[in-house]
């Protein structure tokens, strides 16, 4: 009995070895390089479940250390995947030959998040269609101008908030995620719902807007089982968006469409737009609304307060940079008439330089993830050759590409000056992605440069930020967070100008 017993564990380990020898020799089998330091089951995944490095870093430090090559293999667990480092492939894959590659890597059960599931970001076919084509008319620029009458009044509630901060004290210490939060959450509350968010209440009004930091459902964990290990998310019933923040926006928009069909006053947020769009004879049911609003909240808040995060850091860094944005924000505003508005936005263009240089220094996401739906041959400029077969997730190194000194001089410098209009016209196209690039760019791009230039207007016009000594110095990734954050926070003190 014992040995038969001993005779099944041994067939058994012996399987288990066979398996993962060919798992992790997919790489060596098809003549693609593959990155060092990987162990058995958790594939490259040690630093990641150490808090070594966040999966960004993991992604730059393999687009570096293989600058000799077009594409780097990679295991994700057991699950093989490449990382493309060749520009002209890069294009292949987000455009020239975008059908074959138009899904993203992260999958979402509809039937555990049937509001996200309709996000644009994670649909496909007819569904992606139909949502960004509403998306792209409410974010067109005359409709931006209408959201920006709500976009504005946060910026007085912004500016009060800091005001009154200021009278019992002449600097002001914040880690300034958690200061961003509140605008682009009020920002979301205001201009997405129509609704008032609380945000900047001294007595912290609780709402669901000013409990987003306490990443209850952008948990690290949970978010890594979502974004690499789907089959997880399936098998343990994982949702991404909770319950509590299904029910809330389903409750918000019923209450709302109801109210305005019966009221036919106009209103400046996302949810007229829509509205809107069912009076020029497009059927909008309560539950795509539901999810276009969802969608608004996570892209609007979030990615926002992470790129203004490390913006804010920039500049208390930079003090000539923050100074010369100041003098651009005062006079673009004076020639404005004294008024902060969207024409005078629009105007800043050094602001566009300082964000861009910004973002090209610590996107807010890393990393894009596609999956090849059609067999493709892709060939590198080095004579790699790969044919990715369906269901191959590709992964697109926007850390690595925004730090590669083939593309951009000394890139561990942080200099607006790369992207002004004589310099900018040098820029490889594909070496600069913080949204993304293609048929699936970032469909809420220009409403969030349009909240975060007027959040920037409104903190340079009156006031100055400086580095805290609780800020670590120089900025490094946080590895404890699945978007981009400095490790131990952006900490500024602010004071008037």
């Amino acid at each position: 009995m014992a040995s038969a017993f001993l005779t099944l564990v041994t067939g058994a380990l012996l399987l288990l070895c066979f398996y993962l020898y060919l798992k992790y020799t997919y790489w060596k089998r098809n003549g693609i390089p593959c990155s060092k330091g990987w162990y058995p089951i958790i594939g490259h995944f040690l630093p990641l479940i150490t808090k070594k490095q966040s999966y960004s870093e993991v992604i730059e430090q393999l687009y570096h250390d293989y600058s000799n090559h077009s594409m780097v293999g990679m295991y994700k667990g057991t699950k093989p995947v490449l990382v493309l480092r060749d520009i002209e492939l890069i294009k292949t894959v987000l455009q020239s030959n975008f059908s074959k590659f138009h899904e993203n890597a992260v999958k979402i059960d509809p039937k555990l998040d049937p509001l996200l599931a309709k996000n644009p970001f994670f649909c496909y076919g007819e569904l992606w269609q139909t949502g960004r084509k509403r998306l792209t008319y409410a974010f067109s620029n005359a409709r931006l101008k209408i959201l920006f009458a709500a976009v504005n009044e946060v910026c007085t509630k912004f500016q009060n908030f800091l005001n009154r901060r200021l009278q019992s004290s002449k600097k002001y210490e914040v880690e300034l995620k958690s200061l961003f939060l509140k605008f682009t959450s009020e920002v979301v509350a205001n201009a997405g719902l129509g609704i008032e968010g609380f945000c900047f209440e001294d007595d912290e009004v609780q709402s669901m807007f000013t409990n987003l930091d306490n990443n209850d459902f952008l948990d690290t964990f949970l978010v890594g089982i979502i974004m690499h290990f789907p089959f997880l998310t399936k098998l343990l019933k994982i949702k991404f968006l909770p319950q509590k923040h299904d029910r809330f926006f389903r409750t918000v928009v019923r209450k709302n469409l109801e109210l305005r069909r019966s009221d036919p006053i106009p209103r400046n947020d996302f949810i007229q737009l829509m509205i809107d769009m069912e009076q020029t004879g497009e059927k909008i049911d309560e539950e795509s609304v539901a999810a276009h609003a969802v969608s608004f909240y996570l892209d609007g808040v979030e990615t926002s307060s992470v790129t203004l995060n490390f913006i804010g850091c920039q500049l208390a860094i930079h003090q000539d940079v923050q100074e010369k944005l100041r003098k651009e924000v005062r006079s673009t505003i004076e020639k404005h008439g004294g008024v902060l508005t969207f024409e005078a936005i629009k105007d800043m263009t050094y602001m566009n330089q300082v964000i861009n240089e910004s973002q090209r220094c610590f996107s807010a996401l890393g990393f894009l993830g596609k999956i090849c739906t059609d067999e493709f041959e892709l060939q590198g400029s080095d004579g790699l050759n790969y044919r990715a077969k369906p269901g191959t997730e590709i992964v697109i190194p926007i850390c690595g590409l925004h730090k590669d000194p083939k593309y951009w001089d000394n890139p561990e410098i942080f200099d607006p000056e790369r992207f002004s209009d004589e310099n900018k016209k040098n820029i490889e196209k594909m070496a600069f992605l913080p949204f993304g690039e293609g048929p699936r760019i970032c469909v809420g791009m220009r409403m969030a440069m349009l909240q975060m230039k007027s959040c920037l207007a409104t903190l340079m016009k009156d006031y100055k930020l400086e580095v805290s000594p609780k800020m670590q110095l120089p900025l490094r990734l946080s590895p404890n967070y699945f978007l981009s954050a400095p490790l131990g926070g952006g900490w500024v003190l602010i004071s008037e100008a």
